[in-house]
């Protein structure tokens, strides 16, 4: 599928998360929430196979989003090397800086950093302690639940935008849509086939 324009700044939401097997069905749960509530999903999947670094390129969709949402509920090591993950909080790093280096700007970044439930994320980023981090059950339920009121927040949502409730009921119909277009693309998934399915299976409000 040929790229097409850019999506509107203040409609941009960059989405920084795990994207194994794993973590799939909340990745997908925050994606679906993220377009039901009128914003565009935005994300480093979106220019594979560009030449650019995936750095810069992450850097880039940042800058270029008014929003993004961070889950750092992957807190503990992972394989034989008991290794931590830490690209999530890099990029929540990166946004961060784009918030206080546009504050009074006309482009603005607001974030909103998901944890696991409990005070744990005290601990292994200590500095989020004077936020107010989501915390969520490492569920489709409680992801859907936790993105929704922050977006439901925000001035460029729209109005009226589809309930929690409403968005949940529609995931399993967001995840067909999904598995069709990946078997049309002899499983063969892209970004765009991601945003393709949440768009076409959108409840109503």
């Amino acid at each position: 599928m040929a790229a097409g324009p850019a999506p509107a700044y203040e409609k941009s939401v960059f989405v920084n998360c795990p994207f194994d097997s794993e973590y799939r069905d909340l990745m997908l749960a925050t994606v679906f929430s993220v377009s039901a509530h009128g914003f565009v999903p935005r994300s480093a999947r979106e220019t594979e196979g560009h030449s650019e670094p995936r750095f810069s390129r992450i850097l880039a969709t940042i800058a270029s989003s008014k929003y993004s949402i961070h889950d750092l509920s992957r807190s503990t090591g992972e394989g034989d090397l008991n290794l931590g993950r830490f690209n999530m909080p890099l990029e929540l790093g990166m946004a961060a800086a784009f918030r206080f280096e546009r504050d009074g700007s006309s482009r603005p970044h607001q974030w909103l950093a998901l944890v696991p439930q409990g005070f744990s994320y005290q601990r292994f980023v200590s500095d989020l302690a004077g936020f107010d981090p989501a915390r969520h059950e490492s569920s489709v339920l409680s992801i859907i639940r936790e993105v929704s009121a922050w977006l439901g927040t925000l001035e460029d949502v729209i109005d009226p935008a589809p309930s929690a409730l409403r968005i949940l009921e529609s995931f399993s119909s967001f995840r067909d849509q999904l598995v069709a277009l990946r078997a049309e693309a002899l499983e063969k998934e892209t970004w765009a086939d991601v945003l393709t399915a949440a768009s076409t299976t959108i409840p109503v409000p």
